[in-house]
């Protein structure tokens, strides 16, 4: 199977998701069928919303998601779904006020790690390939969030009650946020 064939983004009406169409990451759209994998996996999720316009994101597109090395942690740890903010305002809105909710500030690219079911547990906007502007290298999260996920199941649990009492609910209170 081809890099393509197994980013799903090729498919997408958006220029901003056709951009990332050839990258080596196994990208998917935001959707049921995305979230039915998570689950059936039982594999966190990396959520990425950016927008065509916004420089960092193409940058690091251009450090991360474009990098086989990289691209092949991202595939191994998670299902990637990449969202275009500018078509998905809903998405966008929902996990950026979850990451005001963790206390970070926002911006994008808007990256966010979600449960199997699309809870959030932790996000952040840009990170860099390497360590560098104070911040971990981008490798290095993706290991120590899918190391915790597994490992720590119920810090995970925790963290989202904290945050989110009431909301991000399953069964039918979650399908107003659902695709």
């Amino acid at each position: 199977m081809s890099a393509t064939e197994q980013n799903e983004l090729c498919h997408a009406a958006s220029p901003y998701l056709l951009q990332h169409a050839h990258n080596p990451v196994h990208w998917r759209m935001w959707g049921e069928r995305a979230l039915g994998e998570a689950q059936a996996a039982n594999k966190p999720i990396l959520l990425s919303i950016g927008y065509a316009a916004c420089h960092w994101c193409h940058v690091m597109a251009h450090e991360s998601f474009e990098d086989e090395a990289t691209a092949a942690v991202m595939n191994e740890l998670f299902v990637n779904i990449k969202v275009d903010r500018e078509e998905r305002p809903d998405i966008d809105h929902i996990y950026m006020t979850a990451l005001h909710a963790l206390g970070e500030r926002g911006g994008w690219p808007l990256t966010m790690f979600l449960t199997p079911a699309g809870e959030p547990f932790w996000g952040g906007t840009y990170f860099p390939k390497e360590a560098k502007y104070g911040r971990s290298s981008f490798v290095s999260v993706l290991k120590t969030v899918a190391e915790t996920f597994r490992g720590d199941p119920g810090r995970i649990k925790k963290k989202h009650r904290n945050h989110w009492p009431g909301t991000f609910k399953t069964g039918a209170e979650r399908r107003r946020w659902r695709p």
